[in-house]
């Protein structure tokens, strides 16, 4: 499928979306959620895929944000419908894929681009990147899930002043506070994030996937977490892969798991 606002490369088992939007550093519209929308759901059912990496093209910016231009005369019923149709098709979706989804974070990463990021499952940074809510300075709170997932990652008292001050953090200060796993150099970054990726890969992508659900439930209102660990724990054990996983181990061989 044509994109025209993101690229989609598919290599060793890694599918990698690129939001390609130069000109407005990358900023978040509703065609380019769309877009993402559809290419997330298509790497998902594609067999070929076991990782996902998003990124942003360029040096300059992850996704600086959303494109203000498109909602500023918005009413208030207009602006609600945006926040949740956002939520829906794109934030929401990336949390919950059963396939892994590293952000990789070349850039700028403000508002709705911080906001993707943190919908990831995890994120590396270059070391030039800058992350920040600044929506507060535009009169209006972040909508994508931001006052939500930053305190989950961070910190209450941490997200409050982040989101309160509009003002931005660099890489290492967001590694300090545990918004991204890993820090490395501009140049290193994919190269790096594959390779974490990579690691992935040689684990059962049907475990993985009960994993995601698991962790994603301890910040679900009404779910217990523990709950659904014990349920799904149990569910592995009726797989191919828990089969091939233990003889493997037993016969002292790398395992060639299936996702079944």
């Amino acid at each position: 499928m044509n994109f025209e606002n993101i690229l989609i490369a598919i290599e060793n088992g890694i599918g990698q979306i690129t939001i390609s939007r130069p000109s407005k550093l990358n900023a978040l519209n509703v065609a380019t959620i769309q877009e993402l929308h559809t290419a997330f759901e298509n790497l998902e059912s594609n067999t070929d895929v076991r990782v996902i990496i998003i990124t942003g093209e360029g040096e300059k910016a992850f996704v600086a944000g959303a494109d203000i231009a498109e909602f500023a005369g918005f009413s208030v019923e207009e602006g609600a419908q945006l926040a949740a149709q956002g939520q829906e098709l794109l934030f929401d979706f990336v949390e919950n894929l059963k396939k892994p989804v590293i952000a990789a974070i070349n850039g700028y990463a403000l508002g709705g681009g911080l906001e993707l990021a943190m919908s990831c499952h995890f994120r590396i940074a270059s070391d030039n990147a800058k992350m920040g809510l600044p929506e507060v300075s535009l009169g209006v709170i972040p909508g994508y899930g931001g006052t939500q997932r930053l305190p989950q990652l961070i910190g209450k008292g941490r997200a409050m002043e982040m989101i309160m001050t509009a003002g931005m953090i660099s890489a290492e200060e967001a590694f300090r506070a545990g918004l991204v796993n890993h820090v490395v150099p501009q140049t290193e970054l994919l190269d790096f994030t594959k390779g974490i990726a990579s690691k992935i890969i040689r684990n059962s992508p049907y475990a993985i996937g009960r994993a995601i659900k698991c962790v994603n439930a301890n910040f679900k209102e009404g779910i217990n977490g523990f709950e659904t660990e014990i349920r799904n724990f149990g569910k592995c054990f009726g797989t191919v892969d828990f089969k091939e996983g233990t003889t493997a181990f037993l016969e002292k061989r790398k395992a060639d798991f299936k996702g079944k």
